[in-house]
């Protein structure tokens, strides 16, 4: 019997009470110390089959603010890895100046062919950011985004 194709596909952040307006957001995650990185939600992507791994598709989407600072610059990620592995980013870090206090909603999707050090099944997907200034960055994640992998299995 030849390989088969399979897709599995997960909104694997921001699980919790329901919501009057469908949007869940995750916890929100803030920084302590500045310029250095914090993780905001970390998830496992483990489908019900394992085999190699042929492509993953990314919607990730998360919004951003200072705690109290109009002149604080928030700087963020996604990275995914194998799991218990070396953590590879999935876009360039993105910068955010002056970011204030208002919630600042971004995405980031499309197709990641796998590299070293993400190339297998399971794997492990986060968001980190940082901050500029002391105790001033926050994030949270929305319940919308999503991962769909792509395998092969006997």
């Amino acid at each position: 019997m030849g390989l088969a194709v399979i897709e599995h596909m997960e909104y694997p952040f921001a699980r919790g009470d329901l919501s009057s307006d469908g949007i869940q957001w995750s916890v929100e995650k803030d920084t302590a110390a500045a310029g250095v990185d914090v993780a905001v939600e970390s998830v496992t992507i483990k489908p019900p089959a394992l085999g190699p791994l042929i492509e993953v598709e990314f919607g990730l989407s998360a919004a951003f603010r200072a705690v109290s600072s109009a002149t604080a610059d928030l700087t963020y990620k996604w990275q995914a890895r194998n799991k218990g592995g070396s953590w590879v980013d999935l876009h360039s870090a993105v910068i955010k100046a002056d970011i204030g206090t208002t919630y600042v909603e971004e995405s980031r999707s499309g197709r990641f062919q796998p590299v070293a050090d993400f190339n297998s099944l399971p794997f492990e997907v986060r968001l980190v950011i940082q901050c500029d200034e002391v105790a001033q960055g926050r994030a949270r994640i929305k319940n919308s985004s999503y991962v769909r992998v792509k395998y092969s299995a006997s």
